[in-house]
């Protein structure tokens, strides 16, 4: 069974427990704290010297970060991941498009607007920046989800899930996604993917109704 360190309000972390359930894949979860600090800790660092989360245990003392590498591993072999060579590029261009030009702008803007007590100030020099990127790569993808139902391949994939990691918080952080409808459709369909849990879902309440 799976190891997995991740944070429960992390957008990152959010895309492997995603992952984990859509699989239905067994695995036990730990929560990091990055906030206070649980990361940053020398038998944490010991297993990811970034201190970084998400990060899953594979194998015995065997761990891997990087929450889309991670998400290329647990759904390796499965629908998930495309086998065909110009699908497996094409969903690794949007997973590298997630993690350079959506992240560091929606994402940052998630971190610091809504996990950080006082981030709005601390960062008010940077937002501009990143709801300028931010619109962008929104538009970015509303161009491609105009003709498109999902983002390779037209069926639901590990591109899909790492986009929608912070996409869905979006309007958490002052993005107004009125100005994307296909974003939005996209999203509703994610969300209706058999086995979607929500970003506030902790497996410990699934094991007890049970």
């Amino acid at each position: 069974m799976y190891k997995l360190y991740s944070m429960q309000r992390s957008g990152n972390s959010y895309k492997v427990r995603l992952a984990l359930a859509l699989l239905n894949a067994p695995y036990r979860a730990i929560e990091i704290d990055i906030l206070r600090g649980e990361s940053r800790t020398p038998e944490f660092l010991a297993m990811n010297p970034s201190g970084q989360v998400p990060l899953l245990e594979v194998a015995e003392g065997r761990y891997l970060a990087e929450s889309n590498a991670i998400l290329w591993y647990v759904a390796g072999g499965t629908t998930l991941a495309p086998e065909d060579r110009i699908d497996r590029a094409e969903a690794m261009q949007w997973m590298f498009f997630e993690q350079h030009s959506l992240e560091p702008n929606i994402g940052a803007a998630y971190f610091w607007l809504r996990l950080i007590k006082g981030g709005r100030d601390l960062q008010s020099h940077a937002l501009e920046d990143w709801m300028e990127n931010g619109y962008r790569s929104l538009a970015v993808m509303e161009m491609h989800l105009v003709k498109h139902d999902y983002f390779v391949d037209n069926r639901f994939t590990i591109a899909d899930i790492a986009l929608y990691g912070f996409t869905h918080v979006a309007h958490q952080c002052d993005f107004d996604l009125g100005r994307y409808p296909a974003v939005r459709d996209w999203l509703a369909r994610v969300a209706n993917e058999p086995g979607y849990v929500p970003m506030d879902w902790q497996r410990q309440r699934l094991e007890a109704a049970q």
